[in-house]
């Protein structure tokens, strides 16, 4: 089988990882990029960097990455939509609900695969988690909440943390519950005198009935990514900066000490910290769209699912904006 003849535009932060995953990529050839602004990170190699995405469509190219700022993501999606290359585009989807809601029917009406970006997915500890809870092992979910906090990266100009950030968590929250949000409502905050917020604290409830909570900034100097997932066996525990999964279970050993026993809450049990293979995400991700484009996969985050997460987004920034009121979905 012939390897899937790739193209990229955006050779920025991004796009430079994009551009050595592609090339370590089994069933892939990157044999096309495009930035209008030059290769600064020198990712081209023996490529010509080409003007615009048409110019990358010239070179007749089977399938697309983009990773161009958010602002640009409709106007390259339709334009390769049309032209019938198959597509991933990096988180978010698009700019606005209404873009993305374009951009996925272009490539549903064009029977393209049409992916999202959102890496987290390909995490090992998430993947396991999601496994896990699948197959029931926590019992009933109560509750899922995620803390995402960091420096701010200097790759952002176009968006605020929400945009940038909190969508992952909203991404892998719905993909490890198995269940979209039905309300949210968020606080934001703008201390770095950015146009945009660079912290939101958020709360929400899923469809499934599952509580979920966000804590998302980048003015932290301490870097954390935590899913912490609680259920009526206990907690599991979900590091994505080292991809380990650790189980917390609710306690069987009964206590004799009067203050403790007197606590119809639950005590503290076994602790396990799960041996995961580790494997880099971005490369987990490609592949997933490689088998996609060949008919061999589905483990992709569709663009009907990118619309859902926009919108779960854009009604954090509402909320945020009313002065924090609950917005149904």
């Amino acid at each position: 089988m012939m390897p899937i003849r790739m193209g990229l535009i955006g050779l920025g932060a991004m796009g430079r990882h994009h551009a050595r995953v592609i090339r370590q990529t089994s069933g892939m050839e990157l044999v096309a990029v495009a930035d209008p602004g030059g290769d600064a990170y020198g990712v081209a190699g023996d490529l010509e960097v080409l003007p615009d995405v048409h110019a990358l469509i010239a070179a007749g190219i089977d399938a697309a990455m983009v990773a161009v700022p958010t602002v640009h993501h409709e106007e390259v999606g339709l334009a390769l939509a049309a032209a019938g290359v198959h597509t991933m585009i990096e988180k978010p989807i698009a700019h606005t609900v209404e873009a993305g809601e374009r951009v996925a029917t272009a490539f549903e009406e064009a029977g393209l695969v049409g992916a999202v970006g959102y890496v987290e997915r390909c995490n090992s500890a998430v993947l396991e988690l999601r496994k896990r809870l699948a197959a029931g092992e926590l019992g009933q979910v109560y509750q899922i909440q995620t803390r995402r906090q960091g420096p701010f990266p200097a790759r952002i100009s176009d968006v605020g943390v929400v945009k940038d950030l909190a969508t992952h968590d909203v991404d892998l929250t719905a993909f490890i519950a198995g269940s979209p949000y039905d309300q949210v409502a968020a606080q934001v905050t703008h201390r770095s005198g950015r146009e945009h917020e660079d912290m939101v604290l958020a709360i929400g409830r899923l469809a499934s009935g599952v509580i979920v909570n966000h804590v998302v900034n980048w003015l932290s100097p301490m870097k954390e990514r935590t899913t912490v997932v609680t259920g009526e066996r206990g907690a599991f525990v979900a590091d994505t900066m080292t991809g380990d999964l650790t189980f917390y279970a609710n306690g069987t050993v009964p206590t004799t000490w009067d203050r403790v026993a007197q606590f119809r809450g639950v005590t503290e049990g076994d602790v396990v910290r799960y041996a995961l293979p580790k494997r880099e995400p971005l490369a987990v991700e490609q592949e997933n769209f490689r088998d996609a484009v060949a008919g061999t996969g589905t483990d992709i985050v569709t663009m009907r699912e990118g619309v859902h997460t926009l919108t779960v987004i854009e009604a954090m920034l509402a909320s945020a904006h009313d002065g924090g009121r609950t917005i149904a979905l």
